[in-house]
């Protein structure tokens, strides 16, 4: 089944797809909407040209583990994404992705304009990996 990860931001947002498999996540696309309607129209188009089958959205936990305004943020854009897709909505913890995200750049020698292009759309592919990852192990767990 073809999923869509989302890091939503205060400024881009970072989408990436996995194949059918679940099997690796890539990066799709980075938005720039400040406007939350409109980013909303935006994701969800991009879940029906890709033809996604359920949404997972990066939840930007406090590192105690504790939700605030950025969560509840996420939240609130899911429910919308829920109501507007009609599709299956989860969220997981984004701790750290953006950092991974940045380790990854800083190993393939991504600077400048460019890093900044795609930083968010590899913060997406760390979140569905993940996402992806931990299914898989739960999987083999039973």
């Amino acid at each position: 089944m073809i999923l869509l990860g989302v890091d939503l931001g205060k400024v881009r947002t970072g989408l990436a797809l996995c194949d059918e498999g679940e099997i690796l996540a890539s990066p799709l696309s980075v938005i720039t909407e400040h406007n939350r309607d409109k980013l909303v129209e935006k994701i969800t188009e991009a879940a029906r040209e890709n033809q996604v089958k359920k949404l997972i959205i990066g939840l930007p936990k406090n590192m105690d583990g504790s939700e605030g305004e950025s969560a509840q943020n996420a939240r609130e854009i899911g429910a919308l994404l829920a109501e507007h897709t009609g599709l299956p909505i989860e969220f997981f913890d984004e701790r750290g992705t953006t950092i991974t995200a940045h380790g990854y750049l800083n190993e393939t020698n991504v600077r400048g304009k460019k890093r900044k292009a795609v930083v968010d759309a590899v913060a997406a592919v760390v979140i569905l990996q993940g996402y992806l990852d931990g299914n898989r192990s739960r999987k083999l767990e039973l």
